[in-house]
């Protein structure tokens, strides 16, 4: 199918480019204290809030494809938003009406996963970050495909949580951990089943890398998960308690790998003829593991021994290269994205970004797709991300993206350019308040050389998020009071995502657009796609959410 925009009448375009900028995990926060966006010296940012056309946008909740508002955003579905310019059912809501529907366990690869362990009396293994902050896995998922196992007659069962940190409370690993250590108990207090815990660690640390911009994270993950090498521990919670011994101010997130062992022997590591899911829905930081499993040329790592098993993502996480080949959950089939239109329309476009987020503005921005549209149309730039903990260098890689744009605006070559800059997100996770400060300070100066940039290019800037972040990094309990760290006294940080709006502004120093921006209420990033078409020229497409322009909408 071939897509076709529809031009504006009586609207002249912009000289340049409409450059999209993504201000990852910088929102507007809804406290005072532990808001480092608003702590943050940025007068770049305050001077567009105070001269241009601005308003707010919903970027979590299901406002994104979110079951709920009580769910945060995140830049996966975030870009996905953006870029196709309409909310669709996200992977926490499609799997959680599977799971609850019972439409899961009858799909063809759950029963053949069961149907796999039964046959060859072996065990089925579930990997998968292990909390309830609906970004990339839930644990609720995981329990019920347990308790479904054990009514389908699997015997063995073992778990290998990724703690988690990042989405949650940056050490609430053991109120996960405890509970569900609880919950396996009752599944094995008739003696049918042994289920259990066999290995982990943290999530920054083990297993969960993407865009390959550290494979030995992946490396880790599998020597802990499927050969069952490390230090063996009695239990998880035993393993945690002394890793925090050992690493005192430890983030969950960034806790070594551990192996449960007894009689001086791992329980559970991984096997030929064994059933593994990969029970994450999110895809970019389930696709190295996956491949790991699947592919026979695989040269990152020596696997050692790559164990013959059935191997099933909770989605597929990449619809053109095939990851994985078996799935529990169909994903959103996404189409009609502003690339897309683009593409076919003859626009020349740029998506520019460091590796820490550069298939955000590539394959999630054009709705979960790897490949390009129009090889001849598209430039994709990656810069590099440092291989540092994002705290000791909370700029990043933000001067030489802005060195990219600045190069593009003058070019002449680009009608659209999409850029992401992921201080504020990539940092704010880590709960380094000065850190995170000097993250949006970061973005703020890049800020300050794209306006003058974009007055002698004539181009518009439309600078917005994905979601917060940055603009709330303290716990609050719900009178607003900040909770205070019972050991140091100082505040305790906040590492998830914001449940706060982000701005959306339009700075186009020649008022070439004349913009007006809607009356409206209650948009959300999706309705930016609409904007940027409605800047370069266009008509919005039928069935987009709605443009914040109040004309050519």
């Amino acid at each position: 199918m071939t897509l076709k925009l529809e031009k504006r009448a009586n609207y002249t375009p912009p000289k340049g480019p409409v450059v999209l900028i993504i201000m990852d995990g910088v929102g507007i926060g809804k406290y005072t204290e532990g808001d480092f966006v608003r702590a943050a010296w940025k007068p770049n940012l305050d001077w567009l809030l105070a001269h241009c056309p601005h308003t707010t946008l919903k970027a979590h909740g299901r406002a994104v494809g979110m079951p709920s508002d009580e769910d945060m955003g995140n830049s996966e579905i975030g870009h996905n938003a953006i870029g196709c310019g309409r909310v669709y059912d996200q992977g926490a809501s499609l799997v959680a009406k599977a799971v609850t529907s019972g439409a899961l366990f009858a799909g063809q690869t759950w029963r053949n996963m069961i149907a796999n362990v039964k046959e060859h009396n072996s065990t089925l293994h579930f990997i998968g970050l292990f909390s309830d902050g609906n970004v990339h896995a839930h644990i609720d998922h995981l329990k019920g495909m347990l308790v479904q196992a054990k009514q389908e007659g699997v015997k063995r069962a073992r778990i290998h949580p990724l703690l988690d940190g990042r989405d949650v409370p940056p050490t609430s690993a053991l109120d996960y951990i405890i509970p569900f250590e609880e919950f396996l108990a009752g599944l094995n207090a008739d003696g049918a089943v042994d289920y259990a815990i066999a290995s982990g660690g943290g999530r920054m640390k083990v297993t969960m890398d993407r865009y390959e911009a550290d494979w030995r994270i992946v490396e880790r993950g599998w020597k802990t998960h499927v050969l069952g090498q490390g230090t063996l521990y009695p239990s998880a919670q035993a393993a945690i308690e002394a890793l925090r011994r050992e690493n005192p101010g430890i983030l969950d997130q960034d806790l070594p790998p551990f192996v449960i062992g007894k009689d001086g022997q791992p329980i559970g590591p991984i096997e030929d003829n064994d059933s593994v899911i990969l029970y994450n829905f999110r895809g970019d930081r389930a696709i190295e593991l996956t491949r790991a499993f699947e592919e026979d040329d695989f040269a990152h790592f020596d696997r050692q021994r790559r164990p013959k098993v059935l191997f099933a993502g909770m989605m597929q996480y990449d619809g053109d290269a095939n990851i994985p080949k078996s799935f529990l959950v169909e994903p959103p089939r996404i189409t009609r994205t502003m690339g897309e239109y683009l593409a076919d329309t003859g626009v020349r476009q740029l998506a520019i970004s460091e590796t820490q987020k550069f298939g955000h503005v590539t394959y999630f921005f054009n709705g979960n797709r790897a490949e390009k549209f129009s090889e001849e149309l598209e430039d994709y730039v990656e810069v590099p991300s440092d291989r540092v903990p994002f705290e000791q260098r909370p700029w990043m890689k933000a001067a030489e993206i802005t060195d990219n744009v600045i190069e593009a605006m003058n070019s002449g070559k680009y009608r659209f350019i999409r850029v992401n800059f992921a201080n504020g997100d990539m940092v704010g996770h880590t709960g380094v308040f000065p850190a995170v400060q000097i993250a949006v300070e970061t973005v703020d100066l890049c800020l300050g050389r794209l306006i003058p940039a974009a007055q002698a290019a004539g181009a518009i800037l439309v600078i917005s998020a994905d979601h917060g972040n940055s603009d709330d990094m303290y716990e609050h309990a719900k009178d607003g009071s900040v909770i205070k760290d019972k050991a140091t006294g100082r505040p305790k940080a906040r590492t998830a995502h914001s449940l706060n709006p982000v701005p959306a502004i339009i700075y186009d120093p020649s008022n070439a657009a004349g913009v007006k921006l809607t009356d409206k209420k209650g948009l959300g990033i999706s309705s930016l796609a609409a904007t940027c078409l409605n800047l370069i020229g266009y008509q919005t497409p039928e069935g987009y959410d709605p443009s914040l322009l109040e004309i050519g909408s």
